[in-house]
């Protein structure tokens, strides 16, 4: 759809095609939890950790020499990431290492980059 075809010159509303939407629409809790998982995506360091631990599981010192941030740094995004359940951490030893949380997180990884890629070569 161009730009000029953005805007609707109608002024009918199709009743039975908003009752369908109305009807199909999801709840405003679950909304706003989709907001909230987007936001915790909306970050370019965060988007490198889930691209990095899509790769492979990684500890604090891994991803911080990575991305060449402190592991302080990293550490408040790895949490932020994990409020949203994004990614899990895992104990051995004295190390903790991340990866993602599930093939959710995966699939919606890869999607979005495919969409990304397609708008960047295809446009």
């Amino acid at each position: 759809m161009g730009r000029s075809q953005q805007g609707c010159d109608c002024n009918i509303i199709h009743g039975n095609i908003v009752e369908e939407c109305k009807k199909n629409m999801l709840g405003e809790e679950i909304l706003l939890s989709m907001a909230d998982f987007y936001k915790a995506l909306s970050d370019s360091t965060r988007i490198k950790i889930v691209c990095a631990l899509s790769l492979k599981e990684l500890c604090v010192c891994d991803i911080s020499s990575l991305l060449n941030m402190t592991k302080s740094a990293v550490s408040h995004q790895l949490q932020n990431l994990k409020e949203m359940n994004l990614i899990k951490s895992q104990k051995k030893g004295k190390e903790v290492w991340y990866s993602l949380a599930d093939s959710h997180v995966i699939d919606m990884f890869e999607i979005s980059k495919k969409h990304v890629m397609e708008m960047i070569y295809e446009g």
